[in-house]
């Protein structure tokens, strides 16, 4: 809905004008006629500064547009003032972000504050993605033993998909080839096909492992 993306991108602007204009009439005749007025400005400066914009930076990731979605993420004044849910969802952002950028130390601090979090429904629901990031990010780091710990602890956590389930599998099986321990990758590597993913770059991942894990001993 594009009115409410607007309304979140001026919300903090729109919330000061009209506590502005709260002092005015409450200055002009008194304070129940601005009652409504300083109610309405304050719920919006608190989800300004509790809620952030995170609808905006999800539809611009969903876009493709990471410099709208970058910007935005940056405008965040004081992240540490958002819920943790919110908080939790920042930090994972920060954290893909740095990852396009292939700044994988970056990456690695913002996934690791957001794991850190904890707590909370929303929070335990982002905890499972955020571990298998985390499991990637040390696969690109060479840090096969932490990726593997990681990429297990997602799949305890539980993933919401099939998509993020077929790639804890591959990235299991990867590592299971990599340690020679075919019978174990044969095994991920079925799991992850049972998920059907159908995101090209699993898809294409699947084909090019089939190549060679039927010529595997085990």
């Amino acid at each position: 809905m594009k009115w409410m993306n607007t309304l979140i991108k001026y919300r903090l602007w729109l919330g000061i004008f009209i506590l502005a204009a709260a002092v005015f009439v409450n200055y002009q005749t008194s304070f129940w006629p601005s009652f409504i007025l300083y109610l309405v400005g304050v719920v919006l400066l608190a989800g300004h500064f509790l809620f952030g914009p995170m609808r905006l930076i999800q539809t611009a990731m969903e876009e493709g547009d990471m410099e709208e979605a970058k910007k935005v993420v940056n405008g965040i004044m004081f992240p540490k003032l958002l819920i943790k849910p919110m908080r939790s969802v920042y930090y994972t952002i920060k954290g893909n972000l740095a990852m396009v950028d292939q700044d994988y130390d970056t990456a690695e601090k913002h996934m690791k504050q957001s794991i850190a979090l904890g707590g909370g429904q929303l929070t335990k629901a982002a905890d499972g993605p955020n571990k298998l990031q985390m499991g990637m990010l040390q696969m690109q780091k060479g840090n096969i033993k932490e990726a593997e710990s990681y990429i297990r602890q997602a799949i305890r956590a539980g993933l919401p998909d099939s998509e993020n389930n077929a790639a804890a599998y591959l990235q299991l099986c990867s590592i299971m080839m990599n340690k020679r321990e075919f019978r174990a990758a044969k095994e991920y590597f079925k799991k992850a096909k049972s998920f059907k993913a159908t995101t090209p770059q699993i898809v294409d991942q699947i084909k090019q492992i089939e190549k060679y894990i039927t010529r595997m001993p085990g």
